[in-house]
């Protein structure tokens, strides 16, 4: 559990880190991605939780993190 509250820890600080350099730039961002259409929004979100999910495997089963 320790582990888990600490990766949503780290998980906001860096969500966090572009809102607090950069709010202009974030600002425009999210107006070119408001224009988007949503099946390309979606197709990558999936392809970028997949690239997670084998991070997460590939540190998990390997002894080159420990």
């Amino acid at each position: 559990m320790k582990l888990f509250v600490t990766l949503i820890g780290l998980l906001m600080v860096v969500e966090g880190l572009p809102y607090f350099a950069f709010p202009e730039k974030m600002q425009a961002l999210m107006r070119q991605i408001e224009k988007m259409n949503p099946d390309y929004l979606r197709f990558v979100g999936l392809i970028s939780t997949l690239v997670g999910l084998v991070i997460c495997y590939i540190a998990q089963r390997t002894y080159i993190f420990s």
